[in-house]
Parts: structure tokens; C-alpha cells; sequence
């Protein structure tokens, strides 16, 4: 995924409200940004930090700006992460069709946000309607969260705040595997620098508990990282998922 204009850099100045952050610009002028993350963006939002903002090209937008990339220094090094959420299903859609993702290769058409389960959308439906072959429903989830200091340091993980949203997800998922179609939950890791992946099952218990029963349902989960800069954020490798 190419970013359609050139990020900006600047410095954060804070996070709040969840959705703005302060950004001081080079040119020294201080810009508000919207921050595309519902989550507690743990590690990411220290004053100072360099960060990458797009411009917004929609003249209605209350504000002028995206934040993109944010930073992560790990012992001397400032590692980029992509914390846009919404950029996740487009970076997995594109893989998936480009073929990057073998697990998820050989299906005929892919629809975005289709309606299944209790009111809800699917990220992603792949189908092969003359082949034979199941539907199949992927969830996508963005993940960001590295904690260098605890006691998994090189491991990507989430949920990095309770998600009762994520937990229902991966009940739909089981009941559509239940219905027989295929359910995949793919993990996609904004950043390069994790050795592996694993649930925060200390930030919320539910989710864990509820990732294990969609397992126990045949409900396949994958991860995949990424390759962040200012260009874009670009698919790179599948990472071992801990049990």
C-alpha cells in the first residue's frame, strides 16, 4: 500500500480524547491530526517521538491531518508503526490479491465490508462460486503493540485494550464455520521489528478466551507483518503465533 500523497514528519506532542494528537510540525507550527486508533496505543504516543502525518484531501474534514506513522524507540532505535487502523483491511486486500498471502490464494472475487452474523460486516469475503469451494470470511486486525520490557519483549501482541468488539468477531467467525463456510482471523503486525506474535491475554482475558473457542471451532488465525516507511507500508513475512 502506497500512501497516495508524501507523509509529513513532525514531533508529537500528545495524544488525547483518543482521537487527536498535537503535532509540531518542522516549519515549527503546532497541527492537530486525527489518530485512526480507537486502542490505547501503548508504547507509541511519547512526547517528543517522531511521527508522520498525510495531509487530509477532503475540504469537509475537521481537520487537515492524518496521523500515519508513529515511533517506538527499543534500546536506541525508533522503530516505525503504521497506527492507522483502517489502512489494515487495505494492506491485506491488496496482499491477498497480489497472491502474498498463500493461506488465502486461489478464491475467484474478494467483497469488502459484507454483511453476516448479528448486525455485523465482514472485512473481507473471498469466494469461488464455481469451484466448488467455500466462502470464506476474514476479519482483519491491526497490530501494533510491542512491549520490550515485559516478559515476551520480541513478541507482537493483541489486543492492546479491551475489545468487546474483537471478541464478538471471532463468535461470528465460529458460527460461520459452523454454517461450513471457511473463517480465517488475520493478524496484520504494522510494524517489522517482532520475532512472533501472541494474545495480551493480561490486557483482556475475554478476547484470549474467546480466540481459543474460535480455534476449538476450526476457525484458522494467521499473522503477518509489515514494512512501514513514509512511502507506504508493504506486506513482509508470516510470524509464528504462540499457543
Amino acid at each position: 500500500m502506497r500512501f497516495p500523497t508524501p507523509l509529513v514528519p513532525g514531533r508529537l506532542t500528545r495524544r488525547y480524547k483518543r482521537f487527536l494528537a498535537d503535532v509540531r510540525l518542522e516549519d515549527g507550527s503546532l497541527v492537530t491530526a486525527h489518530c485512526a486508533n480507537p486502542g490505547s496505543m501503548m508504547g507509541l504516543a511519547a512526547p517528543d517521538s517522531p511521527v508522520w502525518l498525510a495531509p487530509n484531501p477532503n475540504p469537509k474534514a475537521k481537520l487537515d491531518w492524518r496521523w500515519e506513522i508513529a515511533t517506538q524507540r527499543i534500546d536506541g532505535t525508533d522503530h516505525m508503526v503504521g497506527i492507522n487502523t483502517g489502512r489494515a483491511n487495505r494492506i491485506a486486500e491488496e496482499s491477498i490479491l497480489a497472491g502474498r498471502i498463500p493461506e488465502l490464494a486461489g478464491y475467484e472475487s474478494l467483497r469488502r465490508e459484507v454483511k453476516y452474523g448479528r448486525a455485523s460486516r465482514v472485512d473481507l469475503l473471498l469466494e469461488s462460486p464455481e469451484a466448488d469451494a467455500p466462502p470464506c470470511y476474514v476479519e482483519v486486525k491491526s497490530v501494533t503493540l510491542r512491549r520490550p520490557d515485559g516478559p515476551f519483549p520480541g513478541a507482537a501482541e493483541f489486543p492492546d485494550a479491551v475489545t468487546a468488539r474483537g471478541a464478538k468477531h471471532l463468535d461470528e467467525l465460529a458460527a460461520m464455520r459452523a454454517e461450513g463456510a471457511r473463517a480465517v482471523m488475520l493478524y496484520l503486525v504494522q510494524r517489522a521489528d517482532c520475532t512472533h506474535f501472541r494474545i495480551a491475554d493480561d490486557i483482556d482475558p475475554t478476547y484470549a478466551e474467546a480466540l481459543e473457542e474460535a480455534r476449538g471451532a476450526c476457525v484458522d488465525c494467521l499473522c503477518y507483518d509489515c514494512v512501514v516507511g513514509p512511502e507506504g507500508i508493504e506486506l513482509r513475512s508470516a510470524l509464528n503465533i504462540s499457543p
